[in-house]
């Protein structure tokens, strides 16, 4: 991007006017806003945005390049809930001075007890700026005074140094009734929009002397909501992305859409990325020695990544880039995600494994458009290694994962594993390219084998041994590690009232290649209604609520790996007593074979014997089936939660 800002600002002699963008009135709130109670477009909203409006224009300043945005946005808090609207935080890029806000101005306006407007301004002090990443800061503050009722507004310019376009979202978690990006150019260089939206949306392009302006506006914008599973907001909210495709003139033709060729062969040749993986990272004994013993290449690769994990600590910076260099933080043992992890790179090569960096956007960030080459779609890079014809994907800042299995907040997504670009002798694609990071064989797996025997007084007292592997292991370890008796209290005494837990153990918490295993014995209440007792086979599963019960959804249910939960065992019923007619031996299967379910139920004298399955065999649910699939859970639910009734028998 440097080099194209260079460029345009050597051939082009011409400098364009700035075109001033006119913006709504800053400070000109009405009484009656003030004395709204609720969202004219959604009574439930705990806020709203009242518009929300950017200006944005690249010019010519100073013989380079700039973009200067104008924000302008106002937002109506009802309730005490929406207060945590009041809270802003503007992202910037820091580094290097990419980016700078100026001139934020930001007041609160109530209504006092005489029913007159008060206007609260935001003092500079209580500005601050918090930093994010090596590269990415936040400029925080929050409205003074803010309560219910109030109004928010504020306004700012951010200046950046390169022809770039964030992406606009028209959508947020609260209403939008009004949101507008207006886009000024030069009409030498070429813009196209990419909208990606299911409302309706305004777009104008004007011409005004030598400049272009594309207006887009959307009105009337519905609350985007959390759903149970989702993905990412940014990959389902209303939004435009800006491309910017090149420069054309009668004299002079640029254009600026990069290929992954181009991106790849850039970020080899960049300081703080692909020439960092050419600094010789001072090995150790302790790794040396180990390496020494060790032929089998998993085995060394396992050896490294444990040596990385234990040697270097993560300062909770996610970074694409080595900022400080892999030497420098390989001396202070510390370092951003990018560091760590092209250490780890530089380590396994040593090793003499096939490894090379691989570019990802992990979860919390959105999914990648393979077909949009651009860099700034990455938050995160990790170590790639092959051996034979399995792949591996390594974290040096992951404790929890290990080397065996894809980190969790990567799987089921795309990777673009870096390599060095010769475009005069070509490149070999199993060098580089786009990946696939999907394992299908590792699973979240959770089974439970139980017994229980019921005595005369309605009480079950029972043994259960719970088996969590790969990724059931490390979601249950980490909240085991989090504390045993938060553990328990959340697992099984808070699920299940009346529970009395007598025993429990933990056990292969430092093996990560076994399950971890949990046995607990208990008793508990059976529950009763006249002469007949119940009890549901349904016990220590982790599925003992149905969240999925709205009939419309937004984004598609990504679980993120396939899954597998069995409850077996056998429930013995005391003298006298017998079961009433049982529940029927089933299967439940989806249309499409991506759920199945099974439950099998035999009686033998006065002993109950059991098993359900249950198996998911797709990481995602798209948001066109959740119709069918949340018909499904209802059915798989009733059918888990069915009850076993026993009656005492007539003498």
């Amino acid at each position: 991007m440097k080099k194209i800002t260079a460029f345009l600002t050597t051939v082009l002699i011409t400098c364009f006017a700035y075109a001033q963008q006119s913006l709504p009135a800053f400070g000109s709130v009405s009484k009656t806003e003030l004395e709204e109670k609720k969202s004219p477009q959604d009574e439930k909203a705990e806020a709203e945005v009242i518009f929300d409006l950017a200006d944005i224009e690249l010019i010519f300043y100073d013989g380079g390049l700039e973009v200067v945005m104008k924000k302008h946005e106002r937002i109506k808090i009802y309730n005490e809930k929406g207060l945590e609207e009041a809270n802003i935080k503007i992202p910037y890029l820091s580094r290097n001075g990419m980016e700078i806000v100026t001139k934020l101005e930001a007041q609160t306006y109530n209504l006092d007890n005489s029913g007159n407007i008060k206007i609260t301004k935001l003092e500079k002090q209580a500005v601050y700026n918090k930093k994010v990443n090596n590269r990415i800061s936040n400029q925080v503050f929050t409205f003074p005074e803010a309560k219910a009722g109030s109004i928010l507004e504020y306004k700012y310019i951010l200046k950046r140094k390169v022809p770039y376009f964030s992406d606009w979202y028209f959508q947020k978690n609260i209403p939008v009734r009004y949101s507008r990006c207006t886009l000024d150019y030069p009409e030498e260089f070429m813009f196209n929009p990419v909208f990606q939206t299911s409302l309706p949306y305004g777009y104008d392009v004007q011409k005004k002397g030598l400049r272009s302006i594309q207006k887009l506006d959307m009105k009337n914008v519905p609350a985007f909501r959390d759903e149970p599973y989702m993905s990412c907001d940014a990959d389902y909210l209303q939004k435009v992305i800006f491309r910017l495709n090149g420069f054309f003139s009668p004299t002079v033709r640029i254009n600026l859409v990069a290929t992954w060729p181009e991106i790849i062969k850039d970020l080899m040749e960049d300081e703080d990325f692909g020439l960092q993986l050419k600094k010789n990272i001072p090995r150790t004994k302790e790794l040396d020695d180990q390496l020494k013993l060790i032929s089998n290449p998993e085995e060394k690769m396992i050896a490294v990544h444990r040596f990385v994990k234990k040697n270097m600590e993560w300062d909770e910076y996610t970074s694409i880039w080595a900022l400080d260099g892999v030497k420098h933080a390989w001396e202070k043992k510390k370092g951003n995600s990018g560091e760590i992890n092209l250490i780890l790179v530089n380590l396994l090569k040593d090793a003499g494994l096939q490894a090379y960096p691989v570019l990802l956007s992990t979860r919390e960030n959105g999914r990648i458009n393979t077909a949009n080459p651009d860099i700034d779609q990455f938050n995160s890079v990790m170590a790639y290694v092959k051996i034979g014809e399995k792949e591996y994907y390594l974290d040096g800042t992951d404790q929890q994962t290990p080397s065996h299995i894809i980190p969790q907040r990567i799987h089921y997504s795309e990777g673009l594993v870096i390599s060095k670009v010769d475009f005069e002798k070509g490149f070999n694609q199993q060098d580089w390219g786009w990946v696939t990071i999907w394992d299908p064989v590792h699973r979240y797996t959770h089974r439970v084998n139980l017994s229980g025997e019921i005595n005369n007084d309605g009480q079950v007292s029972g043994e259960a041994l719970i088996n969590s592997m790969d990724y059931a292991r490390m979601s249950d370890l980490k909240d085991y590690k989090d504390g045993k008796d938060k553990f328990v209290e959340e697992h099984y005494t808070k699920t299940y009232q009346g529970m009395n837990l007598l025993d429990f153990k933990a056990g292969n918490l430092e093996k990560d290649s076994l399950p971890m295993e949990q046995s607990l014995k208990f008793s508990m209440p059976l529950n009763a209604s006249g002469e007949y007792q119940y009890f549901t086979l349904n016990m220590f599963t982790g599925l003992d609520k149905n969240i999925f019960l709205s009939d419309e959804r937004a984004s598609d249910i990504f679980f993120g790996y396939n899954q597998l939960y069995t409850v077996a065992g056998s429930f013995k019923i005391p003298a006298g007593y017998a079961f009433e007619e049982l529940p029927k031996n089933m299967k439940l299967i989806m249309p499409d074979t991506s759920i199945i379910m099974s439950r099998l139920l035999q009686v033998e004298n006065d002993r109950l014997q059991f098993r359900i399955s249950l198996e998911f065999n797709t990481p995602v649910i798209t948001v066109q089936d959740y119709p069918m699939f949340r018909e499904f859970y209802k059915k798989m639910y009733a059918t888990l939660n069915e009850q076993i009734v026993i009656k005492k028998a007539k003498p």
